[in-house]
Order: structure tokens, then sequence, then C-alpha cells
């Protein structure tokens, strides 16, 4: 019988994690990187892997919390790295590839840390549809020899989720989460300052019942919303009455508008050419 195209990328993937050996995850808690935690335990055994986090100011609380409770759901050793990306100030100055920086700063560290445990290769959560997108991490990661195990195996995001939710993960519908610092506009610098407050305003937009919303932080302290096309309306009650309003100026924003487009997961982008071509690209500084 030939099996399922679903199930023969599954054992692509197990087979290439066999070839590694063992492995570091680079485990963001998020529903790629999750699913590739649990495949690599599952097949290596847990004490040929360890996940490990990139602590910095741009990972909101409750994603720490999230990848602390999901690597012992998984059952799985468990290393938070503080990256240091913001030590760095082609990060701050937020270039079209300021991932770039970022990963690189995780992935040096994730390096030392292979070499140090005797690991066999860093692992990440990318997949097919990633390698379609603008994503300055993949060079860090090409840079880096970082092994992407679900792309190379062919599976998507819809793959990732149905095998996710298959393999009993909460994870399965989990909301994209990048980090903190991808709300704010391509040249506008970045700071914890802005960051704190990106933060709390999406957690107060979480706490209305907006699963999946960004607040997008513009230069002048303003803030824009975004929440699903459909429940805009949601937010016509507490804007008119003033709560909002209240609540955003209370975290330091002096405007807040909402985005009649509605969500779009990396609507920044929008603004640029598939190589980043609208606002210099920074280069590294050594």
């Amino acid at each position: 019988m030939i099996a399922p195209p679903l199930d023969a990328k599954l054992e692509r993937m197990r087979v290439i994690l066999r070839e590694l050996k063992s492995v570091a995850v680079a485990f963001s808690a998020g529903a790629d990187s999750t699913f590739v935690l649990k495949v690599a335990v599952d097949t290596l055994g847990a004490d040929r892997v360890v996940a490990v986090t990139g602590r910095s100011d741009s990972l909101a609380g409750a994603e720490f919390e999230d990848a602390c409770a999901l690597a012992r759901f998984v059952g799985v050793e468990h290393v938070v790295i503080d990256t240091g990306e913001f030590d760095d100030e082609n990060y701050l100055a937020n270039p079209v590839n300021r991932c770039y920086f970022c990963k690189t700063a995780l992935y040096d560290r994730m390096a030392e840390f292979i070499t140090r445990r005797g690991l066999g290769a860093v692992v990440s959560g990318t997949n097919v549809d990633d390698q379609g997108d603008f994503r300055p991490g993949l060079r860090a990661a090409d840079e880096h020899r970082v092994r992407s195990p679900a792309a190379e195996a062919g599976l998507t995001k819809t793959d990732i989720r149905a095998l996710s939710e298959r393999l009993g993960l909460p994870t399965h519908d989990k909301p994209a989460s990048p980090c903190l610092s991808s709300r704010i506009p391509y040249g506008e610098p970045v700071t914890s300052a802005k960051l704190r407050m990106i933060e709390a305003a999406e957690i107060y937009l979480h706490d209305l019942g907006f699963r999946e919303c960004r607040v997008r932080h513009h230069a002048g302290d303003a803030a824009r919303i975004e929440v699903p096309k459909d429940r805009i309306g949601e937010l016509d009650e507490p804007l008119a009455s003033g709560r909002l309003a209240e609540q955003f100026r209370a975290m330091g924003y002096e405007t807040v508008t909402i985005d009649p487009k509605g969500f779009r997961s990396g609507s920044l982008n929008e603004a640029i050419g598939q190589d980043g071509v609208k606002v210099r690209v920074q280069l590294r500084v050594s």
C-alpha cells in the first residue's frame, strides 16, 4: 500500500532527523518549532534533543511562558539563551533585513551550545511556505548551516498544523506570533520602551477576546490596530465610549487608529518588494 503523501513527508522528516542523530531545536513556541520539537523527541528520544529559546526584549512574556510550558508538555530539556541582539546597532536601526541580525545573534550562540553539548545540528521550524516569503533570517540560517527538517521533507504550514493536531499538540491552531519588533515599521528605531507599549496594547486586545491581532507602532507613538476584518465592528463600542483610547493613552500612545483592511500577518512587508528595495538593507558591522 502506498503511504498517504502527508505520512510520506513525515517519514522523510524522521529520516532526516535520524541522520542528524541529535539536535538542538530553535524553539519559539510557535506551531512550526513545536511540531519539529515533538517529532524530534519522538524520533530520537528526549535524551538526544534540546529545546533552545532565545530570550530578549523582543520576545513577549506570554510567548516565553508558552515555550516553558510546551517544553514540559513535550518532555524535553529546555535551555534559555540571552541572545543580545539589542547590543547590535544594525538590529536597533530596524532595516528591512532586521531579522538577519536577530537570527545571527541566536545562531551564533546556538552554534557554541551544540559544540559544548556535542549535538549533531541546530534545526529550525522553517517550512516550505516560509521559503517563498521575504525572510532575511533564512540567510542567517544558511550561513550557520541550520537544518530545516520540515522544509526539507516538503512540509507546508497546512501540513504541519494537520500533523500537529494528529499528534495532540495544543499549538495546532495557534496563531502566528512573530517577535514584537515586527510591529515597528522598517527604518524606525527599535527600542525596549516601544516593545513594552506594543506588548501591553496587544494584551489588552487579547483580553477583549481578539486571539489574532497586531498593534503596529508608528512614529509619534501612534498605534494602528489590526484585528480580523469581520470583527472590526466589535471595536466600535469601546472606541466610541473612549475606553480604548483611554487604555492606549495610559500605555503611552498619543493616537490610535483601526486599520480598515483588517488583520494580516506581515502587513508591514507590503511596503517593500520581495528583495526589500524600499528601505536600505543594512550591512553587518564586524
